[in-house]
Order: structure tokens, then C-alpha cells, then sequence
């Protein structure tokens, strides 16, 4: 490595760790979204499956609360830092298929500036651990090439196993790979050496624990989001969100080189065809599933987490490696320039609106509901209430209301959701004799639920009404009802939709 390739890579390191410096802080001071203080209740109570996802982002959750307590800084802090072995892969891995530092430090910095990275590692869900993995599974592909050694076949089985661990959508790895295998002649030896299956059986025997969780709870979770697939009816509603989502996800400028990159590789420029290959099976796979998908549901903007390494890389093929015509150049040219500027500033701004609302001038948004500002504030009042009331234990009816109640309420407090048992399946059986008692029901205002609970309960009583606010704005408000005297169950044990109508004892 030259002085000029060392001084690269020194500044390289030095902006992915400052991006990295900028997560932490917004990390410290944004309140939880529901779905991570959901996943922060997984953490207290670590199994090798759970009924939305496997349990990696549980683990990675555990490990900041280990370092940084039960805080928002706590929850977030490992996700965060996971972005530099993720930046690494990604680095690595560029340099060794195009043979170039400027086009690795590119895609390293492109990925880091996307709001799918910078985002998706600060907001901790299992997609942030996916996208990490993904990284790691392009990277021992690219030393499968390159060194043309089978042992690597063993960490591609590590690394897929590790995806598998986070969300179910690294499933599509295989036959990504398979594809790769198949459609270059060079590869194709590998389909008669024992390597690759040697490596599947890697990744099984890692993923083992969610097989197993599944196999001991009637296989809910495959259920539950392998039935997403089910086509019910089809429509062209939702075909049309997934360019202007993705557009935000990657941030405009990188999203411009990234699809100018995706169609060089397509049109047979930016590198060998093997590495082409390669790319394109592990984007193209899932990029057109999602597609289809979207003909009959609603396509997540997250849900394509697990191409953005080899979208950022792409993307910086598109900057360095193809030629382009002047027009074209001229393009890429200003979106290399401005797209890390582009990025971390729609970043800022979006943690400054989620965080206050400020930039919206206090109107709802999309982060309104989602993240959970005014917590901080709404729990003291709500244990007052159960304090003043002297009930046992506070419910819920949903699974983010319960989650946020369990994580700012102060802790040991007894929180439970009174319906959709089978998420809580991991934590201990709630006592009986608490159930029997006094309970605080905090839920949205309605009459007919409120009906129903008199159907149930002796004492159904309305004793407190309390405001979530974002600035002037009113987030949600909460009826707190008085349920005392069970008539049978105090808690909703009906199995999940996803059984049919079996028992979870069938």
C-alpha cells in the first residue's frame, strides 16, 4: 500500500467512525420506538426464537444493556458499533472484486450515508444485524472467489447461518447463491465438491436454535411470516411506493448510483462476469421477490436491509470503475460529491423532526406514532395513578404500548399485555393472585371495549386520563381504567391467528 492508498484509507476510517460518533449521540437521545422497546423485553428473556423474528437482535440489545444499562444509549449502543465490522466487510469486499482502494473506501462511505445504514443501525431491529451479516456473507463469497479455497465455504455457511439468526429474508441467500453457481462456468465445480453443502450445514447448525424454538411452539414463527407469501388477491397499490421509498432509504445521490451501477453490471461493464454474477444474484433475487410481493401487500421499506452492502458497492462501481458518457459522467460525478453531505444531512434532520417535531412546525408525521417521545413524561404520571389506585400490575392491549410501559415505568413494575399472549411466551407465567387483584388497564378511549371489560371484570372504572405529546402536539391519549374482580381469565389466552384455532397444548 502506497502513501496515497494509506492516507485513503486513514480518512476512510476516520468519517465512518465519525458517522458512527454522530448515531451514538442520537442514539443517547431519542426515545425508543415500540419495536425496540419491544425487542429490549426479548432481551431480558433470551430464547432461541421469538414469535415475529429469530433472536439476534435480542442478543445484540443484551449486550449493550450489559455495557450501558436499560437506556436508550444502552439498547442502541451495540447495533451502532456494528456498523464498523459492517463498513469492513463491505471495504474488503469491494477491494477484492474490483482490485481498487478507491472503489472500497467508496462503497464503505456510500453505505454508511444511506439512511437504510445509518438509520437501521440506530433504530435497533433484527434488520440492523441482518445488514451486517449480509456484508459478511458477500464478503467470504468475494474470498470463495478469490482465493478459490473450500474452506471458505465453511464462514459462507457461518455468515448465512449468522443472517438466518436475524430475519427470516436471508433465506433468499440460497438460492442467490445457487444462481451464482449455476450461471457461471467457472463456479460450476464447486456444485460437485463437498464444500458448499459442507457450509449449508454450517448455516443449519447455527440457525438450530430458531428450528427448535419453532419445533417446541407449533412452528408460529415460520407461520406467521413465511405466510406473508400467501396471495389473497393482487393489486397495484403498493408496486408504486417501493422507487420513492427506497429513494429516501438510500438517500437520493446514492440511490442514483446505485441504479446507474445496477445497470452497468446488467449491460455486462464494471468488472468480470463472475463478480457481476455475483452482485447481481444477490440483489436482483430479492429486489424481485419484494417486487412481486408488493402486488399483493405491502412492501416495508426495510425489508430490502439485506442489499445494501452489495447496492453501496455497486454504487461505487458506478462512481470509479465503468466509463461513462459526458453526460453521464457529469451525473456521477456530482452525486459522488454531494451524496455523503445529502445523507447525513436528511439524517440530522430526520432525528431532529422524530425527536421534536420541530421541522413539520408540531404536525404529525411518519415518526410520530413510531417513536416514542413523550415517554419519559407519560410513565410517571401513569405510575401515580396505579400507585394512588394500588393496582398490581399495568396492561395494555398492544404489543409497543406494553413494551414502552415495561421500559420506562420504573422498574419491577408488573406490565402485561391482556391479549396476544403468545409474544410473551418466553417471560415467566404472569401470578395468579396479582391477576385475581387490582389491575390499570392503559389504553386508547372506547366505549365498546370498555363494554366488554364489564362483561368480564366486577369493577370497571375509569380513573385517570393522560396525554403523550410531542411539543404542542397530542401523540395519544390514554384512559386508564380501574379492572378489579376477574369473572374468569383476566388475560386474553386465545391462541395466535397463525394456529387455526388450535390450543398452543394441541
Amino acid at each position: 500500500m502506497n502513501a496515497s492508498e494509506a492516507r485513503l484509507l486513514r480518512q476512510t476510517w476516520l468519517a465512518i467512525a465519525a458517522l458512527v460518533l454522530v448515531r451514538l449521540v442520537a442514539a443517547a437521545v431519542t426515545p425508543l420506538s415500540f419495536d425496540e422497546a419491544y425487542y429490549w423485553t426479548w432481551a431480558k428473556h433470551l430464547a432461541g426464537g421469538y414469535y415475529d423474528h429469530p433472536p439476534m437482535v435480542a442478543l445484540v440489545i443484551r449486550l449493550g444493556t450489559m455495557i450501558a444499562g436499560d437506556t436508550e444509549f444502552g439498547v442502541r449502543l451495540v447495533s451502532v458499533l456494528l456498523a464498523l465490522p459492517m463498513s469492513w466487510a463491505v471495504y474488503e469486499t469491494a477491494a477484492m472484486l474490483f482490485g481498487g482502494r478507491r472503489v472500497a473506501s467508496t462503497a464503505a462511505i456510500l453505505l454508511n450515508v444511506t439512511l437504510m445504514a445509518a438509520v437501521g443501525t440506530m433504530i435497533v431491529t433484527p434488520d440492523a444485524p441482518l445488514m451486517v451479516a449480509s456484508s459478511f456473507v458477500l464478503y467470504t463469497l468475494a474470498k470463495v472467489l478469490t482465493t478459490e479455497r473450500g474452506a471458505w465455504w465453511l464462514a459462507v455457511g457461518l455468515a448465512v447461518g449468522a443472517a438466518l439468526l436475524s430475519k427470516y429474508t436471508a433465506l433468499f441467500f440460497g438460492p442467490a447463491i445457487l444462481i451464482w453457481l449455476v450461471a457461471v462456468p467457472k463456479m460450476r465445480r464447486w456444485l460437485l465438491s463437498p464444500w458448499p453443502y459442507l457450509g449449508g450445514v454450517v448455516a443449519f447448525a447455527v440457525c438450530a436454535p430458531v428450528i427448535l424454538w419453532n419445533a417446541e411452539h407449533h412452528w408460529v414463527s415460520f407461520i406467521k411470516q413465511l405466510g406473508r407469501a400467501r396471495i389473497e388477491h393482487l393489486t397495484l397499490r403498493y408496486v408504486a411506493e417501493i422507487v420513492p421509498t427506497q429513494l429516501l432509504f438510500a438517500s437520493p445521490l446514492v440511490f442514483v448510483l446505485g441504479v446507474m451501477g445496477l445497470y452497468a453490471i446488467a449491460t455486462r461493464r464494471g468488472g468480470a462476469y463472475v463478480v457481476r454474477a455475483l452482485l447481481n444474484a444477490v440483489i436482483w433475487i430479492i429486489l424481485l421477490y419484494f417486487t412481486w410481493h408488493s402486488l399483493h401487500s405491502r412492501v416495508e421499506a426495510n425489508w430490502f436491509s439485506p442489499i445494501y452492502p452489495a447496492f453501496a458497492i455497486v454504487a461505487a462501481v458506478a462512481a470509479h470503475v465503468v466509463k461513462w458518457g459526458e453526460r453521464a459522467n457529469r451525473l456521477v460525478r456530482f452525486s459522488l460529491r454531494w451524496a455523503a453531505p445529502v445523507g447525513i444531512a436528511m439524517f440530522a434532520l430526520l432525528v431532529i423532526q422524530a425527536d421534536t417535531g420541530l421541522l413539520s412546525g408540531y404536525r404529525r408525521d411518519a415518526t410520530v406514532r413510531s417513536i416514542g417521545v413523550g415517554w419519559r413524561e407519560l410513565a410517571p404520571q401513569i405510575e401515580a395513578v396505579r400507585a394512588r389506585t394500588g393496582a398490581a400490575c399495568v396492561l395494555a392491549s398492544d404489543y409497543g404500548t406494553t413494551s414502552w410501559l415495561m421500559f420506562y415505568l420504573p422498574k419491577g413494575t408488573c406490565v402485561l399485555q391482556a391479549n396476544q399472549r403468545i409474544r410473551w411466551v418466553n417471560m415467566p407465567a404472569p401470578d395468579v393472585a396479582t391477576l385475581n387483584g387490582k389491575l390499570l388497564l392503559a389504553d386508547e378511549p372506547n366505549p365498546e371495549a370498555q363494554a366488554m371489560l364489564a362483561q368480564r371484570f366486577t369493577r370497571v372504572e375509569t380513573v385517570g386520563e393522560v396525554v403523550r405529546k410531542r411539543g404542542p402536539l397530542v401523540i395519544e391519549t390514554y384512559q386508564l381504567t380501574l379492572l378489579d374482580g376477574a369473572k374468569g381469565d383476566a388475560l386474553d389466552n386465545s391462541p395466535p391467528p397463525e394456529m387455526n384455532g388450535r390450543s398452543s397444548s394441541e
